[in-house]
């Protein structure tokens, strides 16, 4: 179902009232407002391994599960204590794997966001050793279980950050494909793979989001790469002046709107769990190129949604400048 009539579906429902997407205060949601999402950290954070558990071993399919991974071991304090579950059934492959994503997960925060010139050296060790410690957990789950997709997904993520080498880190991306061919969080992973920042190039990079979105069916979240391209060359110049240039440039413009007519305003757009986080794409995207009546809707669905990806490229905090740029859209 497409944007609109996702929209017209929550209305006729009684679940808001036209505009209301527009006034919700903002708030930075790690669910992406989803209750299942939202159980699933729940469970992480009070250390509830048999309802976690649960929850994963209840997983739609492989893709669903791996975003459900992903969102328990983006909780902090998982790794005290899932060493424990991994001792109490040495036999299931489930809390080694959560184990893995977590070590990637807490290897980034150690790393931070910033530029690797910014990174220190003790930043740097403690990155690489949790990073040490994630490949060789996810490798033996990924021979235990050779069809899960997970694995090989988190791989993607400790490959990159650890510089292993391209043809390493194709060979993940290429493995988690034969698992889940349009897996979107995979090709995510592989778009920041290839930019110029991680030793690719914006040309690889433009190139890999427009390739990936053709080949994929229509209504297809792949769309989503192409915005994340272009915000990530507008990152790249520092925003400012030649970053507004660049986003208003008509091909961009044009670009962008392609893509959204291939993903969320297709009429049979596929909305995953994460859904959300493509519509905060698209909308910073449509509000920075200047296209604020492409911008608005998606603002709308959103309800006041934040996530963290794209908005955190602002810098400060993500729901003030989900409100800012809401604001300017609605007006």
């Amino acid at each position: 179902m497409g944007l609109f009539g996702r929209w017209r579906k929550d209305a006729a429902g009684g679940a808001r009232v036209a505009g209301r997407g527009l006034e919700t205060t903002p708030a930075l949601d790690p669910a992406f407002g989803d209750p299942l999402l939202r159980s699933v950290i729940a469970q992480a954070g009070a250390r509830d391994w048999p309802a976690l558990r649960q929850s994963l071993r209840g997983a739609a399919d492989q893709v669903e599960q791996t975003t459900l991974l992903t969102a328990a071991a983006e909780v902090g304090g998982v790794e005290e204590w899932v060493p424990q579950a991994i001792a109490a059934d040495a036999g299931d492959p489930l809390p080694l794997l959560l184990s893995g994503a977590r070590q990637v997960m807490w290897a980034w925060e150690a790393r931070t966001g910033a530029r690797a010139r910014n990174v220190t050296r003790d930043q740097w060790d403690v990155f690489l050793e949790r990073l040490s410690v994630a490949e060789e957990q996810l490798l033996e789950v990924a021979e235990r279980e050779p069809t899960w997709l997970a694995p090989w997904y988190f791989l993607q993520m400790s490959a990159r950050g650890a510089s292993l080498d391209k043809d390493v880190a194709r060979y993940r991306f290429e493995a988690a494909l034969r698992r889940a061919p349009e897996h979107p969080a995979s090709h995510r992973q592989r778009l920041q793979q290839v930019c110029e920042k991680w030793g690719g190039s914006h040309a690889e990079m433009h190139a890999f989001a427009r390739e990936s979105m053709l080949a994929a069916a229509p209504g297809s979240p792949l769309g989503e790469l192409v915005a994340r391209a272009h915000l990530e060359r507008w990152l790249d110049l520092g925003g400012g002046t030649q970053g507004r240039a660049y986003m208003s440039g008509p091909n961009v413009m044009a670009e962008l709107q392609e893509a959204a007519q291939r993903s969320v305003f297709h009429p049979e757009y596929r909305a995953e769990r994460t859904w959300k986080g493509v519509h905060n794409t698209f909308a910073m995207a449509f509000s920075l190129s200047g296209q604020r009546h492409l911008a608005r809707p998606l603002f709308e669905a959103l309800d006041g949604t934040v996530t963290q990806t794209p908005w955190a490229y602002l810098g400060g905090d993500p729901a003030l400048s989900f409100r800012t740029h809401r604001a300017r859209c609605a007006a």
